[in-house]
C-alpha cells in the first residue's frame, strides 16, 4: 500500500488556522528508486541533519490543546525527496547550491543524487504538484468558511549553522519567526511575539520568509503567513535524537498563538 504524499488532519469548522509541518517526516522509501546516492548510516546521519526532527509531535500537541482546534497540514515524506517549499524552476536561489525542489546536495554540499531531469519531473509530478494543489485547496477552502485563513508554519533548525545555509552567519535564537511583507500584518507578528514571550525571539534570522500557495501569493490579503522556527537544542537532543523536556513549554506557546489567532 502506497504512502500518501501528505496527511490533511481536518480542524474545526470555524477556525482559519492551518499549521503547516513541511519537513517532519524522516520518510525515503527506496532510496535507489529515489536517485538518492546514500544508504545506510550515510543516509541515516544526512537525515539527521536536515529533518525538522518532532515538529509534527509539537504541531499535534497544540491542535489537540487548542480551543479551536486547527487544520493540519503534514508532509508524509522527507525533503530529500522533494522539498514542498520550494520552487520547482531556475529561479529558485537554493538550486545553486543543490537544494532546490529536488535535492542534488547533502547539507554539508556532499553529492546526494546525479542531476536527472526525467528523475527530477517524475518526483515533483509524485510530490510537489499534488502537494501544492492540496494546500492551494486547503488555504481555498478555509477562506469560504471563515473569511481569512492563517498558515503556521512549523520548523526547527540546528544550533550549529550546516554548510547549505545561505545566511548561517546570522543570529540562532531560540525562535526565529520568518515573515513576507505581504503576507504577515503586524497584528500577527505581535500575537507570536506575545504567544512565544518565555523566549529569546528574533525576525527572520537566521531564515526568512513564509509559506503561501502561489495562487494567493501578492494577491489576496485575506492569506496571512508566519514561520515558526524553533532552535533544535531548545526541545531535542542533536542532530536528530530525542525530544526532551523542553517540548511541552513550545508546545503551550504554539497553543496560545493558535488560540490567539482564533
Amino acid at each position: 500500500m502506497s504512502v500518501p504524499v501528505f496527511r490533511v488532519a481536518p480542524g474545526d469548522a470555524s477556525s482559519p488556522v492551518i499549521l503547516h509541518v513541511p519537513h517532519a517526516s524522516r520518510r525515503v522509501g527506496d532510496p535507489a528508486a529515489a536517485g538518492l546516492l546514500l544508504d545506510g548510516s550515510a543516509l541515516a546521519a544526512e537525515l539527521d541533519h536536515i529533518t525538522d526532527a518532532h515538529t509534527d509531535l509539537i504541531a499535534q500537541g497544540a491542535a489537540d490543546a487548542a480551543r479551536l482546534r486547527p487544520w493540519s497540514f503534514v508532509n508524509e515524506w522527507s525533503r530529500l525527496i522533494v522539498d514542498p517549499e520550494r520552487f520547482p524552476d531556475d529561479r529558485e536561489v537554493m538550486r545553486a547550491v543543490g537544494m532546490g525542489a529536488v535535492y542534488t546536495r547533502t547539507s554539508h554540499g556532499e553529492p546526494l543524487r546525479d542531476p536527472d531531469p526525467e528523475l527530477e519531473r517524475r518526483l515533483l509530478d509524485a510530490h510537489f504538484h499534488p502537494y501544492a494543489a492540496a494546500m492551494t485547496a486547503l488555504v481555498d477552502e478555509r477562506l469560504a468558511a471563515t473569511g481569512r485563513a492563517i498558515v503556521i508554519d512549523v520548523h526547527s533548525y540546528p544550533s550549529q549553522a550546516l554548510p547549505y545555509e545561505l545566511h548561517g552567519d546570522g543570529p540562532r535564537p531560540p525562535i526565529c519567526l520568518g515573515t513576507d511583507t505581504a503576507h504577515t500584518p503586524p497584528r500577527l507578528r505581535a500575537a507570536a511575539r506575545e504567544a512565544f514571550s518565555g523566549y529569546e525571539i528574533a525576525l527572520d534570522t537566521p531564515f526568512a520568509g513564509c509559506y503561501v500557495p502561489l495562487k494567493h501569493y501578492g494577491t489576496d490579503a485575506r492569506v496571512t503567513a508566519l514561520m515558526v522556527e524553533i532552535r533544535r537544542d531548545v526541545y531535542a537532543t542533536e542532530p536528530g535524537g530525542a525530544p526532551h523536556d523542553g517540548l511541552p513549554r513550545l508546545v503551550t506557546a504554539l497553543t496560545s498563538l493558535i488560540d490567539a489567532l482564533s
